[in-house]
């Protein structure tokens, strides 16, 4: 398997350290610092044309000719001319590309060949990203998204390595779209979670603050009120229930809370 130097960002989310950790391992990246989508494609891309020119691409690409006759590859050397060939303007037509693309598949076990597969769909993966605007509202950085349907797809080869499929290609991509969708929509939900979670800890911070606050004025002059005050916030005494047991009139009682209020908790 060719190993690569592509860089990845490390983001604060234990879950998504270990999303990294997963694409680094499956696709030999490196986690040293941030890329774009552009630099990872990029990085993909360079790193293949290196590996695909190696004496032992030519070796699987031989293999692969011999095991699929019916493909017509005799012109095809190594792995990068076996993708070239399945591109659209290599002069093969669609039904003989798609063919190309099943006996890939039918082959997924072999780790070279199902790196070959994935290079092939990278167009397709940026599609299907798009499609779903990149997380958008969800996952801050795209290069995120596209790593991890990096990820996914990876998986996606593993699992259905060696099925025999006539539409193999859009099967994949549609398969890789509903995994990521569901992905996405895990991390909506966790995120949700977290600002939940946060508003809550931001409201419990608060309330502490405050009891702390009252509480400071224990033995002083504003101890009454402070102790009125608890009384309608925390335990939600009525405003006419603490002025009877403060003998005090309720609209007076209210002005003075207020006025304390103002000055010393606001």
């Amino acid at each position: 398997m060719c190993a690569t130097t592509v860089t990845l960002v490390v983001v604060r989310n234990g879950g998504r350290i270990r999303l990294l950790v997963v694409v680094a391992r499956v696709l030999g990246l490196s986690l040293l610092g941030p890329m774009t989508t552009t630099d990872i494609l990029s990085q993909l891309r360079n790193d293949f044309a290196r590996y695909g020119r190696t004496p032992h691409s030519e070796a699987v690409a031989a293999a692969f000719r011999d095991r699929h006759p019916a493909l017509a590859l005799d012109g095809v050397r190594d792995l990068c001319d076996l993708v070239a060939a399945l591109d659209t303007g290599g002069g093969r037509s669609v039904l003989e590309r798609a063919a190309i693309v099943e006996g890939l598949l039918v082959d997924a076990e072999d780790e070279a060949l199902r790196r070959t597969l994935l290079q092939t769909l990278l167009p397709g993966v940026v599609s299907v990203c798009r499609k779903l605007r990149f997380g958008q509202g969800i996952i801050a950085e795209p290069s995120e998204v596209l790593l991890s349907a990096l990820s996914l797809l990876s998986e996606l080869l593993v699992d259905w390595a060696g099925e025999e499929r006539p539409y193999a290609a859009p099967d994949i991509l549609s398969a890789l779209r509903g995994r990521l969708r569901r992905w996405l929509l895990n991390e909506k939900r966790a995120l949700a979670a977290t600002r939940c979670d946060l508003r809550e800890s931001d409201a419990q911070v608060t309330e502490s603050s405050l009891v702390a606050r009252l509480e400071s004025f224990r033995g002083s002059s504003y101890e009454r009120l402070a102790q009125l005050t608890f009384a309608r916030v925390f335990e939600g005494r009525s405003l006419r229930e603490l002025a009877a047991r403060d003998h005090s009139h309720p609209a007076s009682l209210q002005r003075e809370m207020q006025h304390f209020a103002s000055r010393f908790l606001l």
